[in-house]
């Protein structure tokens, strides 16, 4: 009997430990397999396309375009604008196709509030494609946007749903293929959250309209990735446009700039927006069809000009400053800057004698919110301190944001800038976000070099009328803040 008892308890124990054995694996794989999704997804090969450096052309044809909102001699605030007059243009002249992408676009802000009222930016530019899609049916056009302007699938916002009916081909961008910037969220978020897959049920909030389509927690758990298409492009068969400027009502008095060019480089442009499309999972034999006309008219002057696409702009960037010597200068534009290693490349710079400018957005002002001065208040913080020589002035806000973003290196005689949809950050620059830049070289005495440092000028010394304010006016050295916009930047867990 004793016997008997004795290989039942082992039994028992036996039983036990294999429970326990379960138990103990399956949450070693809870634990595991949002790690092992986290790192493939943050270390995967980028999609076919995406990461590109185009050749280095030569074209007589370019335009620097800007918007300025800035307070006049009398101190009335006013608005220069140009870049979108510009693309309506080109829609207009517009012969054989037309291809958009576009990050922001829609009405999405805060309608209740009294103090918010912006022009209908999204709607206008909306109702060029549509107009020009009735007066030549047959002529291709493309939108491409980012997955944001639906709040990733929850609704469709009606400047879009005008087009498609129109028809027009919008394309939201599948992001999935693409790196995760936010992985302590993407892994776990990818291992349980997949099953949520999208809805059109409404019960929560709409975090970016007060007043909008209410949404659901499948349109939170696409937005925490913060992954975006944050490309700004307008081309037709005869000239591209690349910009910082959103069609989105409550950026339309935003500052920005932009580069318009004709010539070889338009195939380039082209081949980049093909692997978007393609990555979305749309049918890209239409773009074979597309011929850019780069026979443009010999001018007196050449400008050399190159397309680049998410890291290789910031390749491009740190060679062109650690290249900088003595008698050269750096002036830069910027929304968001928090690089490391733009950062470090501006203080070695500096540290070599290199005269380096910045005007930087206070970071205070998102469409009727505010927010905490990250990370550019720390950043100019840490890049003035100690010996540096590196100024910072700080745009001056009327609610609106310095949304420019470019870099100038200039020499004795030449220049080199690099512009467009890039704001200086991780997510920006280290093959996460989808974005495009131009980097364009010449010699000084060239229009458009000189007007681009025309520019620069203008709002630095604050010629007819206040762009900028001293750096003290907005300085900020706080412990807190500077760790912070570190870990943010350095994890992913931010928006910038």
């Amino acid at each position: 009997m004793s016997k008997l008892k004795k290989h039942k308890t082992g039994k028992r124990k036996n039983s036990s430990s294999k429970r326990k054995k379960i138990v103990l694996g399956l949450i070693s794989a809870l634990i595991l397999i949002p790690i092992i999704q986290a790192l493939f997804h943050t270390f995967k090969p980028l999609p076919a396309g995406i990461s590109v450096a185009g050749k280095r052309h030569e074209t007589s044809s370019l335009k620097f375009l800007y918007d300025l909102t800035y307070a006049n001699e009398e101190g009335e605030v006013e608005h220069e604008q140009e870049i979108f007059d510009y693309i309506y243009q080109m829609i207009e002249e517009a012969e054989d196709f037309l291809v958009i992408d576009m990050f922001l676009f829609n009405d999405d802000y805060d309608h209740t509030d009294p103090d918010l009222d912006f022009p209908s930016l999204s709607s206008e530019l909306a109702d060029a494609l549509v107009h020009k899609k009735s007066t030549q049916p047959d002529m291709p056009i493309i939108f491409i946007t980012d997955p944001i302007n639906t709040f990733y699938g929850t609704y469709t916002p009606d400047p879009l749903a005008q087009m498609s009916e129109a028809g027009i081909d919008v394309i939201l961008t599948d992001l999935s293929p693409l790196r995760d910037s936010n992985p302590v969220y993407s892994g776990p978020a990818r291992t349980f959250l997949r099953w949520l897959g999208t809805s059109q049920s409404s019960y929560l909030p709409n975090i970016f309209r007060a007043t909008g389509p209410g949404v659901n927690i499948n349109s939170f758990a696409h937005l925490l990735h913060f992954k975006a298409n944050h490309r700004k492009v307008v081309m037709n068969e005869r000239e591209g446009l690349v910009t910082s400027a959103n069609p989105h009502d409550a950026s339309a008095f935003h500052s920005n700039v932009a580069y318009a060019i004709q010539g070889p480089l338009l195939n380039d442009l082209l081949a980049s927006e093909k692997a978007v499309a393609d990555m979305s999972g749309y049918d890209t034999d239409i773009f074979d069809s597309f011929e850019v006309k780069s026979d443009i008219e010999d001018g007196d002057d050449n400008y050399t000009v190159q397309l680049l696409t998410e890291g290789k702009i910031k390749e491009a960037l740190l060679n062109s400053i650690n290249e900088a010597d003595p008698t050269d200068s750096i002036k830069i534009g910027m929304f968001y800057l928090s690089d490391r290693d733009v950062i470090k490349a501006l203080l070695d710079a500096d540290s070599r004698g290199v005269s380096v400018q910045l005007v930087l957005d206070i970071n205070q002002d998102a469409f009727g919110n505010e927010k905490n001065g990250i990370p550019n208040r720390p950043v100019a913080d840490e890049l003035t301190s100690g010996d540096s020589s590196i100024a910072v002035r700080w745009y001056h806000s009327h609610g609106e944001q310095f949304h420019a973003k470019f870099f100038i290196h200039e020499t004795g005689e030449t220049v080199t800038t690099i512009g467009g949809s890039t704001n200086f950050t991780r997510r920006n620059m280290d093959d996460l976000n989808l974005e495009t830049n131009v980097l364009i070289s010449g010699q000084k005495g060239q229009a458009e070099i000189d007007a681009m440092l025309d520019y620069f000028d203008r709002i630095w010394e604050n010629q007819d009328g206040t762009y900028t304010v001293e750096y003290s006016e907005h300085a900020e050295s706080t412990g807190w803040k500077n760790w912070l916009y570190r870990f943010q930047e350095w994890s992913g867990l931010s928006t910038f």
